[in-house]
């Protein structure tokens, strides 16, 4: 029962990532899922959630309007696209998954039993 993340990358500032969480092992539409971020000498924090009884969705102040989460329950697949990208965006992302058949959804790091091993996202010039 793994957790990956995909999608990473360098990208210029005003550009546009999508990152992806697929779950192997275990079926991810039962779970809640929080994407986190942390940058080098912070601590990590979180940027959105999207449940698993209703879809409802969730968003960090600092990237609400900019950042989207999805899930797509036949792929086992959730998604955050990331629009319109700062230099303070750039961090290492995780998903997390918790909260199973539950309508839990928050942007606290506990909970969630399943983390990814995260993946890199640099925004710069």
């Amino acid at each position: 029962e793994q957790l990956v993340e995909s999608g990473g990358g360098l990208v210029q500032p005003g550009g546009s990532l999508r990152l992806s969480c697929t779950a192997s092992g275990f079926t991810l539409g039962y779970y809640s899922i929080g994407w986190f971020r942390q940058a080098p000498g912070k601590e990590r924090e979180g940027v959105s959630c999207i449940n698993s009884s209703d879809g409802s969705t969730y968003y960090a102040d600092s990237v609400k309007g900019r950042f989207t989460v999805s899930r797509d329950n036949a792929k086992n697949t959730v998604y955050l696209q990331m629009n319109s990208l700062k230099a303070e965006d750039t961090a290492v992302y995780y998903c997390a998954a918790g909260f199973r058949g539950s309508s839990v959804c928050h942007l606290g790091v506990w909970g969630y039993g399943y983390w990814g091993q995260g993946t890199q996202v640099t925004v710069s010039s």
